[in-house]
């Protein structure tokens, strides 16, 4: 798409948004059943949903409350699942840092996995486009992800112990995340990073309290700064 309006921009963000909700849905609903399920109640459950807007963090953090683990480890860990979400943060910030402080604060509140994977590779496809048009394709992105999710979690609560376990709405969390990361291994560096992470957290399987995810992440981080400092040490050679 070369140089457009941010009405259109708006436009190809929605129809980009479209295709996460054939995860994002029964990902939302398996947060709800999961939510009441531990002793949540439906202002609890929702308010989770809304506020924080982060799947993968929620559901980490309910799993490890009802394990009874301490505080700290629930806050270190969801920290830890979420912490890409700086990351996302810092790539962003070149394209849409110097947009109105109202557009950057509903940014940071809407950012997540699926409208970061959908702007920053465009953004990529038409470094050309103005600040509000980046906006605009942004907010299109999110559109239909945010209030699918926040019905996924109401359905899911509401209907709970009602939902046949040979739906297998569990299979839309690995889905979810396939479905980002894949297209973000694009570089040696990429793929090290999420191989190490990937075998670190089998084997890593064994801490208390998940605390073998944090580690996973770490060591997977470490291994792509690895990689990619090699990789520029024989591009040098």
């Amino acid at each position: 798409m070369p140089s457009t309006t941010p009405k259109k921009a708006y436009a190809a963000g929605f129809r980009a948004g479209l295709p996460f909700l054939i995860v994002v849905i029964p990902f939302g609903a398996i947060f709800g059943v999961i939510g009441m399920e531990a002793g949540l109640n439906l202002v609890e459950v929702m308010g989770f949903s809304v506020l924080v807007i982060a799947g993968g963090a929620q559901i980490t953090a309910l799993q490890l409350m009802q394990d009874n683990a301490p505080t700290v480890i629930v806050l270190a860990t969801a920290l830890a699942v979420n912490a890409r979400m700086a990351m996302y943060s810092a790539s962003m910030a070149p394209h849409v840092g110097s947009a109105p402080l109202w557009q950057r604060a509903l940014i940071s509140y809407l950012l997540v996995d699926q409208s970061y994977a959908a702007s920053v590779l465009k953004y990529e496809e038409e470094p050309e486009w103005t600040v509000a048009t980046k906006v605009a394709y942004f907010l299109g992105s999110i559109t239909p992800v945010a209030p699918m999710w926040y019905l996924g979690t109401l359905a899911g609560a509401l209907a709970g112990q009602a939902i046949p376990e040979s739906w297998s709405l569990d299979v839309a969390v690995p889905l979810a995340f396939l479905a980002i990361v894949a297209p973000g291994l694009r570089t040696p560096a990429h793929m090290a990073a999420a191989f190490v992470a990937l075998v670190a957290s089998l084997l890593l399987a064994w801490m208390p309290f998940s605390t073998g995810v944090i580690a996973a992440g770490i060591l997977g981080m470490v291994a792509g700064a690895e990689a990619e400092k090699a990789l520029d040490r024989r591009a040098r050679a």
